[in-house]
């Protein structure tokens, strides 16, 4: 075959894919105008409605106000939060919660897995250290999905209702990588329970500008819960839950709960929260799509990342805040989750019902399981047509077959309409994108937006790959968990506050109490948390958590056996002096790192003197007073007692105080003459401590004899109890 043939059947054949390539644009054209039209009307309806309302509604009725927030005495609220392998974030997300959350009458109830032993310790963590934090366990393992974790959470809740002989006027239900704002639950306790179901927007943490993928959260949340649901709730009265920032009132838990057997969260589908929100819409529940504006504090670099960082206060509404994925793979996976359950479990559970209004709602929810593709189908088109476009200027394009389209007024005029259809888009996201982020992520949600079609092409396709195989198989859809992530300390350094206000703060003690321990802690020159605890207002448990919460220091655990082995690297008068217990740490057996055990962090000058004597690094950890009590005790060679059920080298949960601790606690020696004294205690030498300080004077015989007789009756007490 000669080359001038070959040539013209490479003409022939690109000339007829080219005229092909032709009408397949035209059919995209028409699908995009489609869809258009469908943004148009709800753009239309919402700035309509935006210039409606600021010309007669914000000129009559005066903006709720936080004032009026805090007039309305506080109702009991739960918090629920399922958690399936969050062990790196609950324990944080909590600790956020209690410090920032301006409300008392609260409860939190977590629910764990039987199987998930990590997030079992963090919750149980959290648990000892915050009174209004509860544990509920799943009784099966997981993961199962979320409906079902929230359902045994729901029990509990009303189970606890029962047990404390309250009523919850609402159950708030959040997300383990959730940020909050402290005027949350007062709002809650504003609208209840008057409405039933009550959605706060949400919108992504600030990302830096090179992560694409999790900025395409920032720019989708921004315009959807500022005009997308706004519209929503117009034009039908309702809106879905988004699956965090959503309360429910006590009528409307009930009515789902008689409804479906005590199961109020639909188990059969993966958006759970979409599902219970048409559910309560069919029953004629009040909901809303609550908007209060609140500031937010934030820190942000300007001139995308180059410039000086600087703090600034941002206006926004009322909101949750998280961190979203920041992979593609992590971010399609997570959509292809919404689009299963919300495209296509939905439109084959509930089909097409409701009024004409909720049924083009329905429409628009659904009609992404077709544009993705479109969408992709559009760029090839595009990328395609551009290389035909530079093979024609290099003159390599062959002879083309005349074009049907090329004098063709309505596809010109199609193109057009799609063209300022996309300017519409692109103009309406870096506005609403600006206003929550500044203009330098504004002009970055353009190109994110490429992004974004291209994470939804690959969700769409993954969600109907397995809503086929549950067809033709039958088999169970399974839930797609999302690893998450939660702001680090760093963001949260609130921590040096006093004593008694992080525990206020935790509720973990009475106010009036705490009013009178603090005086009795001024007049006695005693430490707050031993005037706590001698009271039988504090436990141990709760001060060591305060303590190493407020100086940023891990937990510790003593361990006797290790004790009695590593006790040797510091000199026992040293020990007993500074009351502090070394331990080395097996995880760095390598250099040799010495722990040592305190109840309260020590000086950085007594940390120095420490150092000194011991080879290697060393760090500190907080431990219990009863700790220090038992392994002070048992490098004198005194026996204490250890349950029968205890591992080896374990304590007891509780001790009773040192002879020193009870000197101090009662008010026989100031703490700064009782360390003075100690300074030349030799323990080989001097013998027991109370005898040492009545021969030099510190302390009366008297005081002695008292303190010892409180120390058994103490030893009697709690032998009594175990």
């Amino acid at each position: 075959m000669s080359i001038a043939l070959i040539k013209w059947y490479v003409g022939y054949a690109v000339a007829h894919y080219y005229h092909a390539l032709e009408y397949v644009a035209a059919l995209v054209a028409f699908l995009i105008v489609l869809s258009s039209i469908d943004d148009l009307f709800i753009d239309l309806w919402y700035w309509s409605r935006m210039l409606y309302r600021r010309l007669t509604v914000e000129r009559t009725y005066k903006p709720l106000t936080a004032a009026q927030l805090y007039q309305r005495e506080e109702q009991p609220l739960a918090i629920m939060v399922p958690a399936w392998h969050e062990y790196d974030v609950v324990a944080a997300m909590i600790e956020d919660l209690v410090r920032v959350m301006d409300y008392r009458n609260y409860v939190v109830f977590v629910g764990t897995y039987q199987n998930d032993p990590q997030t079992i310790a963090e919750v149980e963590r959290m648990r000892r250290r915050y009174k209004q934090l509860r544990r509920v366990e799943v009784p099966h393992d997981g993961p199962t999905c979320k409906a079902d974790c929230l359902n045994w959470v729901i029990q509990a809740i009303f189970a606890y209702e029962r047990e404390a002989g309250i009523e919850f006027a609402g159950v708030v239900l959040h997300d383990s990588e959730d940020v909050l704002h402290p005027v949350e639950l007062r709002f809650f306790n504003y609208l209840l329970p008057r409405k039933d179901m009550i959605q706060l927007p949400v919108a992504s943490l600030e990302r830096n500008w090179f992560e694409l993928v999790a900025g395409t959260y920032m720019d989708e949340f921004a315009e959807w819960h500022a005009k997308d649901l706004v519209v929503r709730e117009s034009l039908v009265g309702s809106v879905p839950s988004a699956g965090v920032g959503t309360c429910f009132s006590r009528r409307a838990l009930l009515s789902l709960i008689a409804e479906t057997d005590n199961q109020p969260f639909n188990t059969e589908s993966l958006t759970e929260d979409y599902d219970v929100g048409a559910r309560l819409a069919k029953m004629g529940m009040q909901s809303i799509f609550a908007r209060f504006p609140v500031q937010f504090a934030t820190r942000r670099k300007a001139w995308f990342g180059f410039g000086a960082e600087r703090d600034i206060t941002v206006t926004m509404p009322l909101c949750v805040r998280e961190f979203f994925p920041d992979t593609f793979r992590t971010a399609y996976r997570q959509r292809a989750r919404w689009t299963l359950g919300i495209g296509l479990q939905g439109w084959k559970q509930t089909g097409w019902t409701g009024s004409l209004a909720n049924r083009y709602l329905l429409f628009r929810d659904r009609k992404g399981v077709v544009t993705a593709f479109v969408g992709i189908i559009a760029y090839g088109l595009v990328l395609q047509f551009l290389l035909f476009a530079g093979a024609s200027l290099l003159g390599l394009m062959p002879e083309l077959i005349a074009s049907p389209f090329a004098d063709s007024p309505w596809l010109r005029a199609l193109l057009w309409v799609n063209a300022v259809a996309l300017v519409l888009r692109v103009v309406q996201r870096i506005y609403f994108v600006t206003r929550l982020y500044g203009w330098e992520h504004g002009v970055l949600s353009v190109p994110r937006m490429v992004v974004g079609n291209f994470i939804n092409f690959m969700a769409v396709s993954r969600a109907w790959k397995m809503f086929l195989v549950h067809l033709a198989t039958g088999k169970r859809l399974a839930w797609d968990k999302t690893m998450h992530d939660f702001p680090s300390a760093d963001g949260f350094n609130n921590r040096r506050q006093r004593l008694g206000e992080l525990l206020l703060s935790w509720q973990a003690i009475d106010p009036d109490r705490l009013e009178q321990a603090l005086g009795e802690s001024h007049a006695r020159e005693a430490p707050l948390g031993r005037v706590l605890m001698a009271k039988g207002w504090l436990d141990e448990e709760t001060l060591a958590e305060a303590i190493a919460f407020q100086t940023d220091l891990p937990r510790g655990r003593l361990n006797l056996e290790q004790l009695r082995e590593d006790a040797a690297c510091l000199p026992l008068e040293t020990i007993v002096r500074h009351r502090v217990l070394p331990q080395i740490d097996a995880a760095h057996t390598a250099h040799r790192r010495t722990v040592l055990l305190t109840a309260s962090p020590l000086s950085d000058e007594v940390l120095a003197q420490l150092s000194e004597l011991i080879d290697g690094p060393v760090a500190q950890e907080i431990v219990r007073e009863g700790e220090i009590a038992a392994g002070l005790r048992v490098l004198r060679g005194v026996d204490i007692a250890v349950p029968a059920d205890a591992g080896a080298g374990q304590m007891p949960a509780r001790s009773v105080p040192l002879i020193g601790d009870l000197l101090i606690e009662h008010g026989h020696v100031r703490r700064e003459d009782f360390e003075a004294a100690m300074q030349h205690y030799r323990p080989d030498r001097h013998g027991r401590i109370g005898d040492y300080m009545v021969a030099r004077e510190v302390i009366s015989l008297a005081a002695l004899d008292n303190v010892i007789q409180e120390q058994r009756r103490l030893q009697a007490a709690l032998a009594a109890t175990e």
